[in-house]
């Protein structure tokens, strides 16, 4: 109920910004790992309010954005197959592989369906018996217990026509590497609040330590946010390095021990390629070796080393589509905001992306599309 009558204050978030702009001695710069809270930043104009007190950067905080060209390139051939249908969530389909979408395959004849849950791919597995379906899973922590219990599900129900293409990722391996990146600006995180969810933040502890930078969890109202950044700029201006929970209704320390037992007995960490990014040590996960049976790596075996689709070696540009244009790396690593780039809303449109962050609804050239047209750019 506290909660409640906070959020009826309209005055609360007025209050909140004085207060970080009373407390800051210099502007910190902070990054957000979470694409709602960098829609979420924009759409309330906190980016602005904030203007000389804190610097807010986005990093990659969409997991549609960093799905490596690699592993689309993977789901179009097996798509092509005749006997096969890729089916996953509908921001996949708009995103570049090295040649083309998904969308674009799926007009050219490849077999594709959108789904809203792992588990209408195994409906569909049930249902179309003569059909092998392939479910292409991606997402950061939040969606991976919903694709581990599809798989425990297609090992339940004896499935032989269901498989994964893995193409999960992990939060922290990336915010390591932002750490250990050459130029590196970063002085506090706001962690995902959904990541965390599942998660916990016990993890960022021991990372706090290593890299001598705060971390705050944070939820996606303009409140939370705005908690979430005054709470950052407090240790900042205090000089105390460690993680706290500003989304205490959602979020406990150790995070959801069901969902992690899930993840858990079905997955576990794997080296993963990064659009933008490249290789990161321990960024993804694959399947444990007693659910192999599910993984399109094993099913299509022969396929797949034929077509060496499943090389991990994406090491930067979101794809040979857009070349040098897109500079997806730089915008997910925080080290470009989207309005800097020189094709941003010229060149590069919803309707005409160059790139990753573009196509999806959480990316941030998406944000800045949406909430920070050109008009309003050119007037500031």
């Amino acid at each position: 109920m506290k909660y409640i009558d906070e959020y009826r204050d309209p005055s609360l978030s007025d209050r909140l910004v004085r207060q970080i702009r009373a407390i800051s001695t210099r502007p910190w710069v902070l990054m957000e790992v979470c694409g709602g809270q960098t829609h979420g930043l924009l759409r309330h104009g906190i980016d602005q309010q904030l203007e000389g007190a804190v610097e807010l950067i986005h990093g990659p905080g969409c997991p549609v954005c960093v799905t490596s060209s690699e592993a689309i390139d993977a789901a179009i051939q097996i798509a092509r197959r005749p006997d096969t249908i890729v089916v996953s969530f509908g921001d996949m389909l708009r995103v570049p592989g090295s040649d083309q979408s998904l969308l674009s395959a799926r007009a050219g004849g490849a077999n594709v369906k959108i789904v809203y849950s792992p588990l209408d791919a195994i409906q569909l597995a049930v249902q179309q018996p003569d059909r092998q379906i392939v479910f292409f899973a991606v997402g950061f922590e939040t969606t991976m217990p919903a694709t581990a219990v599809a798989v425990r599900q297609a090992q339940q129900l004896g499935l032989k026509n269901f498989s994964v293409l893995v193409a999960h990722v992990r939060v922290l391996p990336a915010m390591e590497l932002l750490m250990r990146a050459p130029g590196n600006r970063v002085q506090a995180f706001l962690a995902a609040g959904h990541v965390c969810t599942v998660t916990g933040f016990e993890e960022y502890e021991h990372f706090c330590s290593q890299y001598s930078v705060p971390v705050v969890v944070a939820g996606f109202e303009p409140i939370d946010l705005l908690r979430g950044i005054l709470r950052c700029v407090e240790l900042l201006e205090a000089g105390t390095i460690q993680t706290v929970n500003e989304y205490g209704r959602s979020v406990r320390r150790g995070g959801n021990p069901a969902a992690q037992q899930l993840v858990d007995g079905v997955y576990q960490p794997a080296d993963q390629s990064w659009r933008g990014f490249g290789i990161v040590p321990s960024g993804g996960v694959q399947l444990k070796p007693e659910f192999q049976a599910f993984d399109v790596r094993q099913r299509f075996a022969e396929q797949m080393v034929q077509g060496g689709t499943f090389e991990q070696t994406d090491r930067g540009q979101s794809s040979p589509i857009s070349k040098d244009r897109c500079r997806a790396g730089d915008v997910l690593s925080g080290r470009l905001k989207p309005c800097d780039c020189p094709e941003y809303g010229q060149a590069c449109t919803p309707e005409h992306p160059l790139g990753a962050p573009m196509v999806s609804s959480e990316g941030a050239c998406a944000a800045y599309i949406r909430y920070r047209p050109l008009t309003v750019i050119a007037q500031e």
